[in-house]
């Protein structure tokens, strides 16, 4: 990231299924639409209103992106943490266009109205098998950070509980 990006979260609903791509490079990405609609509560006459709705088109690239086409569909109210870009073209006509998106850092579906179950993926570069398993149980670094982890139920040697 660099110095004085504007970066945001926005709360709301995917608008469509998220469409993966790939570029000529073999790169993923993944383009999608957020939609968000404010609402306020009207005193008089004792109902919510909904407020003007904003679409927010975003992008997300490599890993990221196969992970929100695997897991996210048309409806899911999601969390997104990302950076502004605005792109500017020029129609055929000559006239100036400008269009605010949102390159995606960052993403999980919304837990206020639903729950969810979170699966590990294995990363690239990190060791797996017998390797990942050493590493799991290596001696514990300077300071105790490095110290392995309980046995989690079904034999994983890994755990979210922290080290103290």
């Amino acid at each position: 990231m660099s110095v004085g990006e504007t970066t945001i979260t926005i709360v709301g609903n995917l608008a469509g299924d998220p469409e993966l791509r790939f570029t000529p490079s073999g790169a993923a990405l993944v383009k999608f639409s957020v939609a968000s609609t404010p609402r306020s509560y009207d005193k008089t006459s004792g109902q919510w209103q909904d407020g003007t709705a904003m679409f927010l088109r975003c992008t997300a690239w490599r890993d990221l992106a196969q992970h929100i086409a695997e897991s996210l569909t048309k409806g899911m109210r999601v969390v997104v943490t990302g950076r502004l870009r605005q792109h500017n073209w020029d129609t055929p006509e000559g006239e100036k266009r400008s269009m605010l998106g949102l390159e995606v850092d960052d993403i999980g579906p919304s837990l206020r109205f639903a729950t969810a179950k979170v699966e590990r993926v294995q990363r690239n570069g990190a060791p797996s098998g017998p390797a990942a398993d050493a590493w799991n149980t290596a001696a514990p670094a300077a300071g105790g950070w490095g110290t392995p982890a309980p046995t989690a139920p079904g034999g994983a040697k890994y755990s979210d509980e922290p080290p103290f």
